[in-house]
């Protein structure tokens, strides 16, 4: 029947989607009914041209391959998780091409209450959006849109990642992963990367920020001026790089940061 041909039309561009786009898609091709739109799903999922991961999510299987042995694009399927889904943190360093190595925990940012799920071999894990950005109306600062398999995601930028991932160390890996994958970017807006680093209002943020910046300052043509205001905002006692893990360390007093000893000599880099 002719709308099974449009829906055919539909998934071979569409490798993941929701219901409703489908249903979208159809009603503007001229074919009506929801009923209908659930009777192609149930056919397709059934043959084994869709898998269903959770209510009202699909992922299309490529024609030669069956749903026990394909392994959706964890980036379109973390952007389809909500409306407001942002790939974010280390997954958006992942996406840019810039993470010293790749995981399986894929995080986006959404303003949605939303549980971690399994799907194949990736854990998606929802990050609700930084308070200070909820506050000031300001969860979209630093996100751009990209184009994958045809397809819109929302991405954080460089620099908002950048500073992300400093803010929020657990969700990247180790302090090795983190610096590497940062160091492997030759550029950034600096006056961005400072002006988010301000808007998440956090002292030891700032500093973490700030002592990179200060590390890798011929690297990154960074000028006093973008330090520091970073500087100003920095915390008034010594702060861990990472409080949840207060590992020894040399403290930084410009920061007021008690620094690991292989951040500070970036011990890694002579492993060869």
């Amino acid at each position: 029947m002719p709308a099974s041909k449009e829906f055919e039309r539909f998934l071979a561009g569409h490798p993941v989607f929701k219901v409703g786009e489908a249903a979208l898609f159809l009603n503007a091709a001229g074919t009506h009914g929801g009923q209908l739109v659930n009777l192609l799903l149930a056919y397709h999922v059934r043959v084994g041209h869709i898998m269903r991961v959770r209510r009202g999510l699909y992922v299309t299987v490529p024609p030669g391959l069956s749903p026990s042995n394909y392994s959706p694009d964890p980036f379109l399927l973390a952007a389809k998780m909500s409306d407001d889904a942002i790939l974010a943190y280390h997954t958006a360093l992942e996406f840019h091409g810039r993470a010293y190595s790749t995981r399986k925990d894929i995080t986006y940012a959404t303003g949605k209450a939303l549980r971690s799920s399994k799907i194949g071999p990736y854990r998606f894990r929802p990050v609700p959006f930084p308070k200070p950005l909820r506050m000031k109306g300001k969860e979209d600062y630093g996100v751009t849109k990209d184009e994958r398999a045809g397809l819109t995601v929302r991405v954080t930028t460089l620099e908002r990642s950048f500073v992300d991932v400093l803010d929020r160390p657990n969700l990247s890996g180790s302090w090795e992963e983190i610096w590497r994958s940062l160091e492997s970017i030759e550029f950034f807006d600096l006056s961005k990367v400072v002006e988010y680093a301000l808007l998440l209002d956090n002292a030891t943020t700032a500093a973490k920020v700030g002592y990179f910046l200060e590390q890798h300052r011929d690297a990154l043509m960074v000028k006093e001026s973008h330090l520091e205001p970073l500087c100003n905002m920095k915390p008034r006692r010594p702060h861990y790089l990472e409080r949840s893990k207060r590992h020894s360390g040399r403290l930084v007093q410009r920061w007021n940061l008690v620094v690991p000893e292989s951040v500070i000599n970036r011990s890694w880099a002579e492993i060869l």
